[in-house]
């Protein structure tokens, strides 16, 4: 069934401009989107109910190319905007209400817009994207958690994901002199079929704005950074603690084992309890037959029920109520008297055991909501300040990371049954930092709403713990550049700049998988579906990551099965599915088709074939791996020594060097001479 936004049902509809856009809303989030759309040199039309008094981005109205004050949601409104020729409508207002009421408004004005909205109601927006078509929606407070959990860590995982329901992380390691891949392995050996080199760093040379800055031909030496993305078959795997933790293993472990003690003793006292109530039943149901039949013996005039009622008033303590009587009892044998007596004391032992498992089992079944949480971490911790959205799924990655973690909410009414795995704090800035044993936390993430109590909390940690790793939430980009000469050690992650970068990237049709931060960048998953006229279409790989500069890391050509760290000689077509890291400078380039075609600066030469097989051999691989027509690496080849006419780049003309080399063909890269 088609959807009804579909632009097949709307044939007479125009078709909108791609270089316009809408953006309703111009809170932080707003702006931050226009921002990124300027980045893509595109029109931006904006709709706002109330003039901001002051911008954040003071430089949001001369980006404009229009700007309405008025209502998103009326119709006149939205054609006032232009709304026809719209490629892209963001709806990133505060009001989830008026986001979804926008959404459905516009399509009914154009089919063919595409829509980003900002909403965190995941089945309605699963609904509406299936109802309206080329929809998609976006909880912005969301999107960074994974960031703020990995910033939090201190470890060298740098982002991790699932694609296909394989696990990927990003690695970013410094290497000591015992690595393996040190004094031995150049750069370019360290991709496989499992791992792509990101970046590197030696030290002595600034780092690249791009993902193949580096010389694959450089040796790995100790002391040097390698930045690499992985299939792992875990995401905790091999995560290196820091050397605090290091220091503390034995210590660590020696406490575990004593806690693995403690509770399994408590877990065999429980289940000896459980054994004990089960004996007291048996010994209790015993007596109770037993002292049924001895009075009914004794008195044969009784019944069994009034034998069976005696008994049983003996055995809950009623022995006042049938012997109470000070004077001489000469009717009732006196054996029968003490075996009375036996049953009271019996009973007062037994019964009592029954009656407090009962107690332990109301109390359990009625009052779970008072369940007791950990204690509080005396050391090597990580504290979340802030239970809000962004707290609570920050909390959550850190739960599967097995952290320990404290959470301090400065919400007095906060839901007590939220994460009751985690120990929690409640109270004020002053009390409630000491409470968390901030001295001696491993990290500090700073994820309230308010930016100046982040602030605060932030400076009180850094005095508490100079130590200590800071993570901060922003909402913008001033106070997150003022903070910087006050706090240079902590990590501050502006949650609206990064969620804006996904907001644009989704505009122009791009889904987004999954962000993370590298080296002060935000790196967006993207993937692509190749359609006719896409500016990838028909491009190798090598082009594809060299030319616009991002990383693929999986490519399909359905309905075969995904292929994670594609061979660059892939030549792409319609219907590919193609999944790559990128930065938002990256997704720009792709959109407006701008290959970096200046880069193809290198030529491979071609000097000799040992046999008439790596002359073939050679041949085929010239092809593969530039792209040429196999004709033309037959002639080269045929013709040695000789020079491939084709531009190369730097990555790409190296490895076809290594491709001859293995083949027993002699060539070099040299330089084209402009």
């Amino acid at each position: 069934m088609e959807p009804s936004g579909n632009p097949l049902l709307f044939p007479n509809f125009p078709q909108p401009e791609s270089d316009r856009f809408l953006v309703c809303g111009l809170g932080s989030l707003g702006q931050h989107c226009v921002l990124s759309l300027k980045e893509f040199g595109v029109k931006v039309t904006a709709i706002e109910q109330i003039k901001p008094q002051a911008w954040e981005i003071p430089t949001i109205p001369e980006l404009l190319d229009d700007l309405i004050i008025a209502d998103c949601r009326q119709t006149q409104i939205l054609q006032q905007a232009k709304i026809e020729r719209c490629r892209a409508a963001l709806l990133v207002t505060t009001n989830e209400q008026a986001n979804i009421e926008t959404a459905l408004a516009i399509r009914q004005l154009n089919p063919h817009t595409r829509l980003i909205v900002r909403s965190a109601k995941e089945n309605l927006n699963q609904l509406l994207s299936e109802q309206l078509g080329n929809f998609i929606a976006y909880e912005p407070t969301q999107l960074p958690a994974a960031a703020f959990a990995i910033a939090a860590l201190g470890t060298e995982t740098k982002g991790f994901f699932t694609l296909d329901r394989q696990k990927l992380r990003v690695i970013q390691s410094h290497l000591d002199r015992d690595h393996r891949w040190c004094n031995i392995r150049p750069l370019s050996d360290l991709n496989t079929r499992h791992r792509r080199l990101l970046g590197y760093h030696n030290g002595e040379q600034e780092k690249g704005s791009s993902f193949h800055y580096w010389d694959p031909e450089i040796i790995v030496r100790p002391g040097d950074q390698v930045t690499y993305i992985e299939m792992a078959d875990t995401l905790l795997q091999e995560m290196k603690p820091s050397s605090v933790q290091l220091s503390q293993g034995h210590q660590e472990k020696y406490w575990k084992q004593w806690g693995d003690r403690l509770e399994r003793l408590w877990k065999t006292g429980r289940q000896h309890i459980r054994q004990i109530a089960l004996i007291s039943g048996v010994i209790v149901f015993t007596l109770l037959l037993i002292g049924t039949f001895l009075l009914r013996w004794s008195y044969p005039d009784s019944t069994f029920l009034s034998a069976f009622s005696a008994t049983a008033i003996l055995l809950l303590g009623g022995y006042a109520d049938l012997f109470g009587e000070f004077e001489q009892i000469d009717d009732i044998p006196q054996w029968l008297q003490l075996f009375s007596l036996g049953l009271t004391l019996a009973g007062t032992a037994f019964v009592g055991v029954l009656y407090a498992l009962l107690t332990e089992t109301l109390l359990s079944a009625q009052f779970q909501f008072i369940k007791q949480r950990p204690p509080i971490p005396q050391e090597n911790h990580i504290v979340i300040v802030g239970l809000g959205r962004v707290g609570k799924e920050v909390a959550k990655l850190l739960q599967a990371f097995k952290q320990n973690l404290v959470g301090i909410t400065f919400n007095l009414e906060f839901d007590r049954t939220v994460l009751p795995e985690m120990p929690l704090i409640v109270g004020n800035v002053q009390d409630a930092l000491p409470q968390g044993n901030l001295a001696t936390a491993k990290s500090v993430v700073v994820v309230t709403d308010d930016e100046i109590l982040n602030l605060e909390v932030a400076l009180m940690s850094q005095k508490l713990n100079p130590q200590s790793d800071i993570v901060i939430r922003t909402a913008g980009q001033q106070l997150a550049q003022h903070l910087l000469p006050i706090l240079p050690k902590a990590q501050i992650l502006g949650t609206y700049a990064v969620a804006a970068e996904v907001f644009a990237g989704a505009a122009f049709g791009e889904n987004i998988i999954s962000i993370f931060r590298l080296d002060n960048r935000t790196v967006l998953v993207t993937e692509y579906d190749i359609e006719a006229g896409d500016t990838l279409n028909s491009l190798l790989l090598a082009d594809v990551a060299y030319g616009y500069g991002v990383v693929p890391i999986l490519h399909q050509k359905p309905p075969n099965t995904s292929n994670f760290m594609p061979s660059d000689d892939i030549q792409l077509g319609v219907g590919d599915r193609l999944v790559v890291l990128a930065t938002i400078e990256n997704l720009k380039r792709v959109e407006q088709g701008e290959l970096a075609i200046h880069r193809k600066q290198w030529q491979v030469r071609v000097a000799k074939a040992f046999t008439d097989d790596a002359a073939f051999e050679g041949a085929n691989a010239i092809a593969r791996i530039s792209g040429c027509p196999l004709n033309v690496a037959r002639t080269l080849m045929n013709n040695l020594p000789g020079t491939l006419s084709v531009p190369l780049y730097h990555h790409q003309g190296l490895r076809l060097v290594r491709e001859l080399s293995k083949l027993r063909v002699t060539a070099e890269l040299i330089p084209i001479i402009s």
